[in-house]
């Protein structure tokens, strides 16, 4: 006998969503995912045996829901009094969701069940359920004395959703079966029928189906002959499914409960699964379901799950399961206006007070953060407003309502959004802009792969001109570790040439262009790959390219941990012999060198520390000539952190002169504002790139730059 409940929760929340600038879709019309939901349980006993939710921005890091505590209520959806093993689908019409569960309470014993629950819903939060006891549904189960962790996968053929699950019947080990659901996902409507044969006869749990390149991957644990992950491979969904014998779990601890997921940025797929005698979760990443690589350094949660999937989801899913379960702090950190730099968003949880950082040109007398609200919840007062505070009221039916006191500012710092680091910048007598060739941050490690270039005008607005370089693709010799690029441009024959040196795997490169926001093409080899003779330390990393104007002869320098320069051949693109000189500054030098050239003499500077410490900074020396022993004044700080404002690492720094006139920047990166400073080591590959006027005293010394989030007006245009 079936038993159907239906659940109802007090918040009236529906599926559809009065956010309709949040309604992406792909150019084929389904849902865009940006987003991961996790369902799981904790562990035994009724509230451990409960339906929990997390999500996550990333695949990698998640936050539960509802202070980790049950979604549901177990002993009113289950006949055992708890549930474990939740796995949930995403429907074929991209809008229905599926969610089955094992009926039980380990308490009972391992051979106490008998049932599963089906769920079904169209918008996460409300959900209809029904057991299904497979002894009391289908003949032949007499001697039946579990059902374990069903799921559900929908059969294109037959345009139907099927379940799959494992039994165990009297002295036969645990097999993996299947049936039919019927079309309302209220009960099964075939008999089981035997999914996958295992070679030996051996017990096989926890299987977990996934599609790729037109096959199907079963993962599944075996039990009899060695417990462990293995994957069955078929051509159909419901037959023939062929053993690979290999385990794929990277750990020698007892795992159970695999899920794989593919991620949303289409680097590959994560298989997770449960270390059960451990008390730990591991992740794994892999791209062709044959090698696995752990990645539990990368992942974070804030609760301790036991056998869960993960199913990606839309923006707007995921506000809506915050707005009911999660902190709704975060549907007011997630304006949508184009205006709002997002990254660099202040709050303070205790004062429930926001900032929010404008790009420039924002009009603050009628500004509207369009904070998004799901159906259900309002965030009041709507359209614009005059700034520069405004009080504004977030009501959710069945919680309490919450007051922000918003405060909108026009910050030109960082002059990018988003994660970039490195710069260096040049004003291109071509094209009369301006062009700024940074690091592509954010990638664990320094990992990232590409380069790109952005214009001005005016110094403050920059428009992304896209890829310029791309290691991968672009690249014989080299194809990790993008870091620090310069570039020059030059007049020959009439015709602009650049020439665009770079960092990929610690050696340094150069490509050539037509235009300074290219194509590039490489020079097909290294043109620094090893350090300098007598140099036993150090990466050969951070080049920067500068032409003497006294005698138009050009000079690359380069090092971390050691400074060098050369003269450059006519060609640009190899070091003239005998020119190679150690011009390293004594005590303070790490990396980052930058030359500049004002009323006489030669600016040297460079980074101090290490690029993950907020005392990154900039110092400078002086110099007679390009190649010409380096003198530090008393006083020699460029830029350094300016912690009242919360600006941390300033560092790595280019400068830039307005042609004609004696008007100096200086070009850095900082750690990402506000966030940085918390983030520990990883603060030093989320870095932002910032410009500040540079200023020198009568006597030729630069003044020591305050770093700051109000950045430079637009500059006056160039004639």
């Amino acid at each position: 006998m079936n038993t159907t409940l239906k659940t109802t929760f007090c918040c009236a929340l529906l599926c559809c969503m009065v956010l309709p600038n949040l309604i992406a879709q792909t150019k084929d019309g389904s849902p865009k995912f940006s987003a991961y939901l996790f369902t799981y349980f904790t562990g035994g006993g009724r509230d451990g045996e409960s339906i929990r939710f997390a999500i996550s921005d990333n695949g990698y890091d998640y936050k539960a829901l509802n202070g980790n505590q049950p979604i549901f209520d177990s002993k009113e959806i289950s006949s055992a009094g708890g549930v474990r093993d939740p796995h949930i689908l995403r429907g074929a019409d991209g809008k229905t969701f599926y969610m089955v569960v094992t009926d039980m309470m380990a308490s009972k014993g391992w051979d106490s069940n008998r049932a599963m629950v089906l769920m079904k819903s169209t918008d996460l939060i409300h959900w209809t359920h029904h057991v299904v006891n497979i002894q009391k549904r289908f003949r032949g189960n007499e001697d039946l004395l579990r059902v374990w962790a069903p799921q559900t996968i929908y059969d294109k053929e037959k345009g139907k959703y099927m379940v799959y699950f494992s039994l165990k019947n009297g002295n036969n080990p645990d097999k993996i079966y299947y049936s039919y659901a019927n079309e309302d996902f209220t009960d099964l409507e075939t008999a089981p029928k035997q999914l996958y044969f295992s070679p030996t006869n051996g017990a096989s749990i926890d299987g977990d189906i996934i599609e790729k390149d037109d096959k199907f991957y079963l993962f599944l644990k075996t039990e009899s002959e060695g417990a462990g992950i293995k994957i069955a491979v078929a051509d159909k969904l419901t037959g023939n499914y062929v053993l690979r014998d290999k385990y794929v779990q990277q750990t020698k601890n007892k795992v159970e409960g695999s899920g794989v997921f593919k991620l949303n940025d289409g680097s590959g797929y994560i298989l997770m699964y449960d270390m059960y005698t451990s008390g730990k979760y591991q992740f794994t990443k892999t791209t062709d379901f044959e090698n696995f690589k752990v990645i539990d350094e990368e992942v974070s949660m804030d609760f301790h799950p036991r056998h869960g999937t993960v199913m990606p989801i839309t923006e707007e899913e995921k506000l809506r399961l915050i707005a009911k379960w999660g902190n709704r702090d975060e549907l007011m950190l997630n304006p949508q206006s184009s205006w709002v730099r997002k990254l660099n968003i202040v709050f303070d949880t205790a004062s429930k007070k926001l900032v929010l950082p404008l790009n420039n040109g924002a009009n603050l007398k009628r500004f509207n953060p369009e904070f998004p609200a799901p159906k259900g919840t309002t965030i009041t007062p709507k359209g614009k407003q005059n700034f520069k505070k405004v009080n504004y009221t977030l009501t959710t039916e069945g919680r309490p309502n919450l007051t922000y006191t918003v405060e909108a500012k026009q910050y030109n710092n960082p002059v990018l959004n988003g994660y970039y680091a490195d710069p260096d910048l040049i004003y291109s007598e071509k094209n009369k802009k301006f062009y700024l060739y940074p690091t592509s941050d954010g990638f664990d490690n320094w990992s990232g792969t590409y380069f790109k270039t952005f214009s001005s005008t005016d110094l403050v607005n920059w428009k992304d001109e896209g890829i310029i370089l791309d290691l991968k693709k672009d690249v014989s010799w080299a194809d990790r570790n993008a870091w620090a690029p310069c570039i020059i441009e030059r007049k020959i024959g009439g015709t602009y040439k650049y020439f665009y040196y770079f960092t990929a795997a610690q050696k340094i490169g150069v490509a050539v262009a037509d235009d300074p926001a290219g194509p590039f093409v490489d020079s097909g080899k290294a043109l620094i790959a090893e350090r300098p003779e007598g140099i036993n330390r150090g990466q050969v990393i951070d080049p920067d390219v500068f032409q003497d104007p006294k005698t138009g002869k050009y000079y690359l320098y380069w090092g971390n941990g050691f400074m060098f320069g050369a003269e450059l051949n006519d060609d640009m693109v190899s070091l003239k012999q005998g020119t190679e000189t150690n011009l390293t500054p004594r005590g303070t030098f790490r990396e980052g060198t930058h030359v500049l050239y004002r009323n006489g003499l030669y600016y040297f500077m460079w980074s101090e520390n290490d690029t993950r410490d907020e005392d990154y900074r900039v110092r400078y020396g002086i110099a007679d000539g390009p190649l010409s022993p380096i003198r530090i004044p008393q006083n020699n700080l460029v830029i350094a952190k300016d912690p009242t404002q919360g600006i941390y690492a300033t560092g790595h720094n280019t400068t830039i002169q307005v042609p004609g006139r004696d008007e100096w920047y200086n070009v850095y990166h900082r750690f990402v504002y506000p966030k940085g400073i918390k983030m520990g080591r990883s603060a030093g590959y989320h870095r932002e790139v910032c410009i500040d006027k540079l200023s020198f005293n009568a006597d030729g010394t630069i003044a020591q730059g305050r770093p700051t989030h109000e950045g430079i007006e637009p500059i006056k245009a160039v004639k």
